[in-house]
């Protein structure tokens, strides 16, 4: 491959593997990649900065090596004050995190030499992505871009115990997460609208404002997205109660949940949630990060982006 490339690893991926297996990933990188730069992030955002300064010096192509985390940071960086800093530039993901969900949508294989004869022989597509406009957890109104999922509600909560335990080395499946939270969670009253209708108030689980098909580590929470249809597929669920929870929460990994009554889908291309009475903070969660809360606006940016794989 001739295009100009710089290489972005995440080292702490995967709870730190990916500085281990860096030794094997760099040794295969020249059987597909003619000339490359690589460099290593060292903090939360920088693979951002490093991505939209490795595009303003002419990098054709950016190569992620993390999870998804990882490539929603890099994709940010693609984009400055709402406009793309190189229009034909196109991601390639080498998935090596705790989460590589959004690979499957673009069925990009397992397995390191697979992901990178994608990067190196696949169509550059062209695919939505959501912006979303939300509230810090200082308060401050802030803007960001995901890839695959974003979510609200009890999903955001799911996801911030997931992210603490692997801070602090006690590493837990997605699932257990998911049970240990669902246990302590209250439902949230919101107010939701789309650009199609206005949602009745009610006390709601979670809402998921899915572009991919499938997040949370396996689970499908909307199985016929679609990557580049210009729409969101919006999967609201109403408030639970434990064991109803619990009798229903396999469902969503084989992609059976949306026939249950308290599940609804509808496709959008604009979502608003806003927290109605005294909620306490409604997390959101976008590609397995927390960057802050609701009130949140959630909108699709048709083909916006350009990366590399088979949709």
């Amino acid at each position: 491959m001739l295009l100009k490339t710089q290489v972005i690893v995440n080292p702490e991926s995967d709870l730190g593997r990916t500085k281990k297996r860096w030794k094997q990933i760099k040794e295969a990188l020249p059987s597909f990649l003619k000339e490359f730069k690589y460099e290593f992030t060292e903090k939360p955002l920088q693979a951002t900065e490093m991505a939209r300064a490795a595009l303003k010096e002419g990098n054709e192509l950016i190569v992620g090596v993390g999870g998804d985390g990882t490539m929603n940071e890099i994709a940010n960086g693609f984009y400055e004050n709402r406009e793309m800093v190189n229009p034909e530039a196109a991601l390639g993901i080498v998935p090596s995190g705790s989460g590589c969900d959004f690979r499957k949508s673009l069925n990009i294989p397992s397995g390191l030499k697979n992901s990178l004869k994608v990067i190196s022989e696949g169509p550059s597509t062209r695919i939505d992505i959501g912006r979303v406009t939300f509230r810090s957890l200082s308060g401050k109104e802030e803007e960001r871009l995901f890839l695959n999922v974003a979510d609200f509600g009890f999903g955001g909560e799911v996801a911030k115990t997931f992210n603490q335990r692997r801070m602090n080395k006690r590493p837990s499946s997605y699932l257990r997460c998911m049970l240990s939270t669902i246990i302590k969670y209250n439902n949230k009253r919101l107010k939701i609208k789309t650009d199609q209708e206005k949602i009745p108030e009610d006390e709601y689980l979670m809402g998921a404002v899915a572009n991919g098909k499938i997040f949370g580590k396996g689970m499908k929470i909307a199985p016929q997205a679609c990557l580049n249809d210009g729409l969101f597929d919006f999967v609201l669920v109403k408030g639970m109660r434990l064991l109803e929870f619990f009798l229903n929460c396999w469902k969503v990994y084989t992609g059976t949940h949306l026939s249950h009554p308290k599940i609804s889908m509808m496709r959008s291309q604009k979502i608003k949630a806003i927290p109605y009475g005294n909620e306490g903070d409604v997390l959101i969660e976008l590609d397995g990060e927390l960057p802050g809360k609701l009130p949140a606006t959630f909108e699709i940016v048709p083909k916006g982006f350009r990366i590399k794989g088979y949709i």
